[in-house]
Order: C-alpha cells, then structure tokens, then sequence
C-alpha cells in the first residue's frame, strides 16, 4: 500500500500545538478593514481552537 500524502492546502492553514489541538486563523481579516473597530481586528487577528467535528477530518487530511 502507497504512502498517505499530506494535504498540502491543510498543512499551509491549520498548525497543530505541542499538545495536539488544532489551531486555525479567523475569517474576516482579509478586506473591508476600515469599518471594522480596532478591538475586532485585535481580537480577530488571534488563532482560535478548531471545533472538534472539522477536527476529525483535517486530521485525515494531515496524515494525523
């Protein structure tokens, strides 16, 4: 049986902790900043915890 191969377009978005969880960048920061409030780009600007059902998949999709 061949070797599983990494997503590459996974590997680039989602980083995996020392402890095991999956961390992901928030939505939003891309354009149309200057309506946004500074403490919303602050805030959004931070990786948060993927949820535990994309968990399950993006695992697969890294070879976890």
């Amino acid at each position: 049986m061949p070797k599983m191969k990494t997503d590459k377009g996974a590997k680039k978005r989602f980083k995996v902790t020392g402890s095991g969880k999956l961390m992901r960048r928030n939505s939003m920061r891309s354009h149309l900043l200057e309506k946004k409030s500074p403490n919303r780009k602050r805030r959004l600007s931070k990786e948060v915890q993927l949820s535990h059902g994309d968990a399950v998949q993006i695992k697969r999709l890294l070879g976890m």
